[in-house]
């Protein structure tokens, strides 16, 4: 019997969801929006705070006026929640990257069959840094409220904490595409 030429299903949905997630991630972690504070007491009505994992910025709504590098004056990136994120999400960056590695390794692209083995053990890699991406997004989310700010201030979720889950969440589920990989090796068995 001849073997087939095709890539099975899991694979591709796999090698498509991780780098997609990759992305999203990247964004997330770079962004400085994890969270957005408003509605500031003493401070203009259009004034609103952009707070990431690594930058402040403040910003006019009505002049589109930017200017990120603002003074941490109350503590905000000595919480455990953001040095947390700090760590984990730049890990997790790293070990998708060797996760897309091994997957391209594991996957036929240069063979006539898939080591199904190593695109399994992929799964499981890409599963793990989407994880330690999903902990410190909803670590941060969980805490969001409670992280500093003047009271009386307004507090919304910002974008790059929506990407990060976003990319987190395509990341496990590409994960798992991948880690079935493993039942065509029980199958062999």
């Amino acid at each position: 019997r001849l073997p087939s030429m095709r890539t099975p299903t899991a694979m591709i949905v796999g090698l498509v969801l991780c780098p997609c997630g990759l992305l999203l991630t990247l964004t997330g972690t770079l962004a400085p929006s994890w969270r957005k504070v408003s509605l500031v007491p003493n401070q203009p009505m259009d004034l609103v705070w952009e707070q990431g994992i690594w930058d402040i910025c403040r910003e006019r709504q009505s002049t589109h006026d930017r200017l990120c590098g603002q003074a941490d004056e109350l503590g905000y990136f000595d919480e455990v929640p953001v040095r947390v994120a700090q760590g984990l999400m730049p890990s997790s960056l790293v070990i998708t990257l060797l996760g897309l590695v091994v997957a391209a390794l594991g996957v036929r692209c240069w063979q006539e069959e898939p080591r199904h083995l190593l695109a399994g053990v992929a799964g499981l890699v890409l599963l793990l840094s989407g994880l330690m991406s999903l902990v410190p997004a909803s670590w941060y989310t969980h805490e969001l409220w409670a992280l500093p700010a003047l009271p009386g201030s307004t507090l919304a979720v910002g974008y790059s904490l929506v990407l990060s889950y976003l990319g987190s969440c395509l990341e496990i589920l590409g994960g798992l595409a991948l880690a079935l990989s493993f039942h065509h090796c029980c199958k062999e068995r």
